[in-house]
């Protein structure tokens, strides 16, 4: 008996051509596109595709999972499963502005959670991830931890490894047990609002220290630290944020060497370096005994994994530290941090992160495309750090962005002292879909090219 005909839109799985689920839904998408499938229009049974593809359920099941997750199905109960009409976009603004890992193109990240949390609930103890942790972490988590940040350092011992609730969180506690009220924290003049925003609320100072092109100048730290009696420094080596930056090892070994004279201490913050291509050591593994490193998850995995691994190697520091933490955050939720551990132990955090670095490549080249001569390396990362023409000022630009329905960041944002840089950060993660992305950079490019003047003259 002959059989049945496929569907006229879906043409025949390709033995290496990609998982067979993937393959379906992305027929679908296209049949969509090209018009020979129509909102409204009702899709095979689930069965009876399977039969026809000769291809077990599941996959199919999967396949429609993920046409849904494209906003290209619906289901509709007992009466099937239809193809659904194009949902209307309602954000008034297309984000460029927040710094968030971009989703990896072949991951799928869903089917990841699924089966993430599926294994923590199989194998946890389920009372234990809903009660409390103190101790920074139960033993696997800071195995995983003291795994996760091997490449930077190599093996670390996890009774090292603090796990925190995200690296703000890590970073208010340092700064709680290592300074008092009124003391000075050294900065770069442009770096992260979120270390000034926690000085601020405990009544620190930060004090901006000068740079060069490849990062803070070891003389001027040294100077400063003298000068203001300073014994706190704030770091971000690695793909700086705001200014991509990344430090060379020379100057990482010569920072470490102020510390330990100053008996300063470093809180490094480094949450792109599995991004970066071929970063140098952090400046921890040379002033082990002076520096606390952070690694965090959001920035390289997800957003909503709010787990950061804070290397303390002094025990006596490492007491300290839980203390000053639990006064405002207690410890990282413990079914997060399990789903984290789960992942880094199983491979799938490895996967996802191999992904996001894939991903935001892809789109540092379409930055690199349509803003052409304003592109500067280094072509990884989340972000790109956008010197304006003189006729434009930062917060300038970023208004004429808003009117446009694009949402940068000036460098007012991220000004510790002094005149702030005439330039932009434009985060490249946020957008989800590459196209809306690449239109959102043109706009912005052709809105570079305008002078205020000629530009308020066309609003009006």
């Amino acid at each position: 008996m002959q059989d049945p005909p496929l569907p006229s839109w879906l043409p025949q799985l390709q033995a290496g051509a990609g998982p067979r689920f993937l393959q379906i839904a992305d027929a679908l998408q296209q049949a969509v596109a090209d018009g020979l499938l129509e909102p409204g229009d009702r899709l095979p049974p689930q069965r009876e595709l399977a039969a026809r593809l000769k291809v077990d359920l599941t996959t199919v099941t999967r396949a429609y999972d993920e046409a849904r997750r494209r906003n290209l199905l619906e289901g509709r109960g007992a009466r099937g499963t239809y193809v659904a009409a194009p949902k209307a976009e309602l954000a008034p603004v297309l984000d460029l502005s927040m710094n968030t890992p971009p989703p990896p193109d072949g991951v799928d990240f869903g089917d990841l959670l699924k089966q993430g949390l599926a294994q923590v609930l199989m194998r946890a103890d389920n009372e234990l991830l809903m009660t409390y942790h103190l101790g920074g972490g139960s033993a696997s988590d800071r195995e995983a931890g003291a795994r996760w940040i091997a490449p930077m350092f190599g093996r670390v011992h996890p009774d090292q490894v603090v796990v925190c609730p995200g690296a703000q969180a890590a970073i208010a506690a340092l700064i709680l047990v290592l300074t008092e009220p009124g003391d000075a924290i050294l900065v770069e003049p442009t770096g992260y609002p979120g270390l000034r925003a926690a000085a601020s609320q405990f009544g620190r100072r930060v004090t901006p220290v000068g740079t060069d092109r490849h990062g803070m100048l070891p003389q001027a730290l040294e100077a400063a630290c003298r000068q203001h009696d300073a014994r706190l420094v704030y770091l971000n080596p690695t793909l700086q944020n705001p200014t991509t930056v990344t430090m060379p090892e020379k100057r990482r070994r010569e920072l470490a060497a102020v510390a330990k004279r100053c008996n300063a201490r470093i809180i490094e913050d480094d949450p792109y370096w599995l991004l970066a291509e071929s970063p140098p050591p952090p400046i921890a593994a040379y002033a082990p005994e002076h520096a606390y490193y952070i690694a965090t998850l959001s920035k390289c995995l997800t957003p909503g994994l709010r787990v950061a691994f804070v290397v303390v190697r002094d025990p006596v520091e490492r007491a300290r530290f839980l203390a000053a933490l639990r006064s405002f955050a207690l410890m990282a939720a413990p079914l997060t941090a399990a789903l984290a551990t789960q992942w880094i132990l199983d491979g799938s955090a490895s996967t996802l992160m191999q992904g996001v670095r894939e991903e935001a490549r892809v789109r540092h080249g379409i930055a690199r495309d349509v803003l052409a001569g304003r592109y500067a390396p280094p072509g990884d990362g989340l972000h790109i750090w956008v010197e304006l023409p003189s006729y434009w000022r930062s917060y300038q630009l970023a208004q004429a962005a808003e009117t446009e329905g694009l949402a940068v960041v000036p460098a007012e944002a991220f000004t510790t002292g002094g005149e702030p840089e005439n330039a932009i950060r434009i985060s490249l993660g946020s957008v989800k879909d590459r196209a809306r992305l690449r239109a959102g950079l043109q706009r912005l490019s052709c809105l570079l090219e305008r002078r205020p003047d000629a530009y308020d003259a066309a609003v009006v």
